[in-house]
């Protein structure tokens, strides 16, 4: 089983289009209630119209190879930032930010570790 989409609730749509575009995924799909995003790697995520969005203790992650960089071009184009990026006991580079409706996000590197930790589960 693959991992396909994501759906996280939002108040506004086209506040959150703008900023997940902003973000750099790509619009596939654009309604009153709907957007749908196309991810580099071939999984997409979407935000959908709530009357009162519920963010939750999910966070979503999104792998970036350029992490500083990324992070660094978003705040001069003026996203905000909970943590900038820092490298994290389980091998990843992280920095955590929220959309405009709370949800919490994070932006990271794993490269290898992703799936392949020291400390993975044998195969078996």
């Amino acid at each position: 089983m693959n991992l396909n989409q994501i759906t996280v609730e939002v108040a506004d749509i086209p506040r959150a289009r703008a900023f997940y575009q902003r973000l750099g995924l790509e619009l596939i799909v654009s309604s009153d209630h709907y957007a749908r995003f196309l991810c580099p790697g071939g999984a997409t995520f979407s935000i959908h119209l709530a009357e009162t969005p519920a963010p939750g203790g999910t966070m979503v992650y999104f792998e970036c190879e350029d992490l500083d960089a990324r992070v660094a071009a978003l705040k001069a184009a003026g996203v905000d930032f909970e943590s900038d990026p820092v490298d994290q006991r389980w091998l990843w580079r992280e920095a955590r930010l929220r959309d405009p409706d709370g949800n919490r996000l994070c932006l990271y590197f794993a490269g290898g570790n992703r799936v392949n930790p020291p400390w993975r589960v044998p195969a078996g």
